[in-house]
């Protein structure tokens, strides 16, 4: 049977042609995965010109290093609604939990406390938190880790194969590192609680936590919703366990997420922080295990050097598994 097409039906079939064009291979990757992973980047006061940019470029919110009184965190969360952007973060960083001086402990609980104020303010939902480190004494190399923990405390009874005598001093710090930091965000979990802002534990290459088992057990030990990790993906590749796995044994317990990437040596031992999707993190296998383990929330880039739109469009290859 002939027919014949007019004007209005021929566009209206071309039209729908080229919106099928549009499913590249890599918008029906995208679709393949039932979580969303939503682009922020780190950055610090939240203004209109810190803001602007990023709208700009594609990223839909921010994280700040920015700790203020909760009044002027809710101007910066009104700023940011009005541009259609999300503070999602607060970056309170480095603290002192194993501190053999009760003052020093406190004061990090104090920098804490004002820091899940001020994510209140903003609306944002966590604050990223280290909870202390260790350093200064023989410690193994990233890449010869071998823990062996207790599952009733947590606490580390050897960290490399054979002999363990000269990481005695460590073993020991690391197990009262364990129970300091634990005592201490338990004492700030009622907070949390209260304000509905997650204490998100990131172990930043503090040496402590550096095994996928060690660091979920760490996390889970608090049992409580308002205690979650905040995990690095870069920071987790020197210690040789690839990524995915990391992301695979904590689940649920993640938080939020860092991105950037590592550059692994030759050799594998040792390397260098690079641009994401420059180094030797397996992205697609990232994305699948996110995925596999339901995580569906904010990543914030912690990178720099490039211009914003470049690491946006890095930033949806990584969330359309590429």
């Amino acid at each position: 049977m002939k027919t014949s097409l007019s004007r209005r039906q021929f566009l209206a079939a071309a039209s729908a042609a080229a919106s099928c064009s549009v499913l590249t291979p890599q918008s029906m990757r995208a679709a393949e995965f039932h979580s969303k992973i939503r682009k922020a980047k780190i950055i610090g006061k939240v203004t209109e010109d810190a803001l602007a940019p990023l709208k700009a470029a594609g990223f839909q919110g921010v994280e700040t290093t920015h700790i203020c009184p909760e009044e002027e965190a809710a101007q910066g969360r009104a700023l940011a609604e009005q541009m259609g952007m999300r503070v999602h973060s607060v970056l309170r960083g480095w603290m002192s939990f194993n501190s053999d001086d009760a003052k020093a402990v406190e004061n990090s609980q104090e920098q804490v406390r004002l820091a899940l104020r001020a994510a209140k303010g903003y609306g944002a939902d966590a604050v990223l938190v280290v909870p202390c480190k260790v350093g200064g004494i023989p410690m193994p190399e990233p890449w010869e880790f071998d823990i062996e923990f207790d599952e009733k405390n947590g606490h580390v009874s050897r960290v490399v194969k054979g002999d363990n005598s000269k990481f005695e001093a460590y073993i020991a710090a690391q197990n009262r590192a364990t129970d300091t930091s634990k005592k201490a965000v338990e004492a700030l979990i009622p907070l949390a609680e209260e304000l509905k802002v997650i204490i998100a534990l990131e172990n930043v290459w503090n040496n402590l936590w550096v095994k996928p088992e060690l660091y979920r057990y760490f996390i889970a030990s608090f049992a409580h919703p308002w205690v979650k990790s905040y995990f690095d993906i870069g920071n987790h590749v020197k210690y040789v366990t690839p990524v995915q796995d990391w992301i695979k044994a904590l689940g649920p317990l993640i938080a939020k997420l860092h991105v950037k990437d590592f550059k692994l040596n030759p050799d594998g031992h040792g390397g260098k922080f690079v641009h994401p999707r420059d180094g030797s993190i397996d992205w697609p296998a990232v994305r699948r295990a996110l995925d596999e383990v339901g995580y569906d929330g904010w990543a914030s880039i912690e990178d720099g050097g490039l211009p914003l739109e470049e690491f946006n469009a890095r930033f949806d290859l990584i969330i359309a598994g590429k």
